[in-house]
């Protein structure tokens, strides 16, 4: 098993470990997680979720590129979807869920991270979108929520150039709540004091403050995952992927 999942009293933690891969994630442990935060959700002993990675150097670096770089367009969407629905999950279930961001948050990490309610990062995290250097989009909700919670500006910047950001600057543009070490401490600290407050209340002020995020970020998502997809079938998105797993500089040709 590559999740694992623990009960500190009503907290309920839920860690990815693939520490040989710095915890990306493949088909097998991404499906993993998704029934882990299915079963999450509707599990009234569990009163707060924390997502953390195993190690210390990594909570998720990403998805399995090699295993991308051999997506059509329909199974790239498929793909997209697996990794939406596991954000989805973390957004909208009825109890807190807390990122400790403990090492390289990239690509599907960092989108794991922002569908959580808070974050936590330790001093060494890293946290970034790089996919473009890919030649492809973030396909799990980065596009639409890294923009909600930092600004389209700052989104757009980091998505456009794909550059990765520390610790410090996560904190200073909102990307992440706190920085704290060791970060799974700070997480549970605040877990357990959710844990403490009315469940009820607790689930109906994520449900409104969720209504901030208005109609269009289920639309926005639905087209990310779609466009995510059909990328898959273009000449760059297979040079960059291909290219990322064959170690050398991608020539990308603009179609």
């Amino acid at each position: 098993m590559s999740i694992d999942v623990a009960r500190d009293g009503a907290v309920a933690v839920v860690t990815i470990d693939r520490q040989d891969a710095l915890n990306a994630l493949n088909v097998e442990t991404l499906t993993e997680l998704r029934d882990r935060l299915r079963e999450l959700a509707v599990d009234d002993e569990a009163r707060v979720v924390v997502l953390t990675g195993a190690g210390e150097k990594a909570f998720v670096a990403g998805a399995d590129i090699k295993y991308m770089s051999s997506l059509d367009a329909g199974q790239a969407k498929g793909w997209g979807a697996l990794g939406h629905e596991a954000g989805r999950l973390l957004e909208t279930m009825p109890k807190p869920t807390i990122a400790a961001v403990n090492g390289f948050a990239l690509g599907g990490g960092c989108e794991l991270a922002l569908a959580c309610d808070i974050r936590y990062a330790s001093s060494r995290a890293k946290l970034g979108q790089p996919e473009i250097n890919l030649g492809i989009v973030p396909g799990w909700g980065g596009t639409q929520r890294l923009a909600r919670v930092c600004g389209i500006g700052i989104a757009k910047e980091l998505i456009f150039t794909g550059r990765t950001v520390d610790a410090e600057e996560a904190l200073r543009i909102g990307l992440v709540n706190a920085i704290a070490d060791p970060v799974l401490e700070k997480a549970l600290e605040t877990a357990h004091e959710l844990a403490a407050k009315s469940r009820l209340a607790l689930s109906l002020a994520k449900e409104l403050c969720n209504l901030t995020l208005g109609v269009e970020h289920a639309g926005g998502l639905e087209s990310e995952a779609e466009q995510f997809g059909a990328l898959f079938s273009s000449e760059d998105a297979k040079e960059g992927l291909t290219a990322f797993v064959e170690k050398r500089a991608p020539s990308f040709v603009g179609r």
